[in-house]
């Protein structure tokens, strides 16, 4: 990507999601991601949750208003070129981010690309969204989105398919695509049958493309989801077709699941620190 030039403002990305209080998913883990891929990273976070590597022992959701309130607060004056979703709590909270989105042109037919990751569970099983919600997600936010970027857990409860194959995952991808979002990409990295590879299939309702990275014998991959939504639209954010985005995005995620680490007595994060040169261990001129 090269150097940016000083003091020249690059693309601005805003993360709508839940905190992590252990650093390894959420808007911890989005802004890690947007910073490696180049890109200024924005918050509206929509619930606080009280978490640690063995999972979510509970969250406290925002007030709608104040997850509305952050959006179009930021989309006025900083301005943003993408926005990507992660945990939103609630059919209130995402009705307020809809009008929000809306109303500065984030998603739908506005300028701005919308990436909706839709975070329904923690990877140890634990719930982040109310079961209502799941309909939300349907009717109101994947009609408005650019790219949806379900795993397998996820197209289960938003599609009642069950993926144990390809061709499921095809079918799949058929189902999502048709709640209204331009793209569609069914992540396989839950899919037993590929050992060693790890495919991800995207679809645009005529095309579907299959990118396919190596599978690391590794159980630290805990914000793996949030990290690819994010170097996704990081691609988008940068003018990248929605198909090179998410080529951008698999690239990434292939080396931060590499060089995941662990960390606390459960699963580790995937690590986005392959992108920084270690400048801390060269020589002081």
């Amino acid at each position: 990507m090269g150097e940016p030039t000083v003091g020249t403002t690059p693309p601005r990305v805003m993360t709508i999601a839940g905190t992590d209080s252990g650093g390894g998913a959420g808007v911890a883990a989005d802004l890690r991601a947007l910073a490696a891929c180049g890109v200024h990273g924005c918050v509206a976070v929509t619930a606080v949750t009280v978490q640690n590597s063995l999972g979510v022992s509970g969250f406290h959701a925002l007030p709608p208003e104040t997850v509305a309130a952050q959006i179009e607060t930021v989309a006025t004056d900083i301005g943003l070129d993408a926005a990507k979703t992660g945990m939103l709590a609630s059919t209130p909270i995402i009705q307020a981010i809809v009008g929000a989105c809306d109303g500065v042109g984030i998603g739908g037919d506005g300028p701005i690309p919308f990436v909706v990751d839709p975070v329904a569970a923690s990877m140890h099983g634990d719930p982040l969204l109310a079961e209502d919600a799941l309909e939300a997600y349907r009717g109101l936010l994947f009609p408005r989105a650019t790219l949806i970027t379900p795993n397998l857990d996820e197209v289960r409860l938003l599609a009642g398919v069950d993926v144990h194959d390809r061709e499921a995952q095809y079918d799949a991808a058929k189902v999502m695509h048709g709640f209204g979002s331009k793209y569609v990409l069914v992540k396989g990295g839950h899919l037993r049958e590929d050992t060693e590879w790890c495919v991800d299939l995207l679809y645009d309702g005529h095309t579907f493309t299959e990118l396919s990275g190596p599978r690391f014998d590794t159980g630290n991959t805990h914000g793996g989801g949030d990290n690819m939504a994010s170097a996704a639209a990081s691609g988008l954010a940068r003018g990248m077709s929605v198909p090179d985005a998410v080529a951008f995005a698999k690239r990434y995620i292939v080396e931060a699941v590499r060089h995941s680490y662990p960390l606390g007595a459960g699963h580790g994060p995937v690590s986005p620190l392959w992108t920084v040169r270690p400048w801390w261990e060269e020589p002081t001129p």
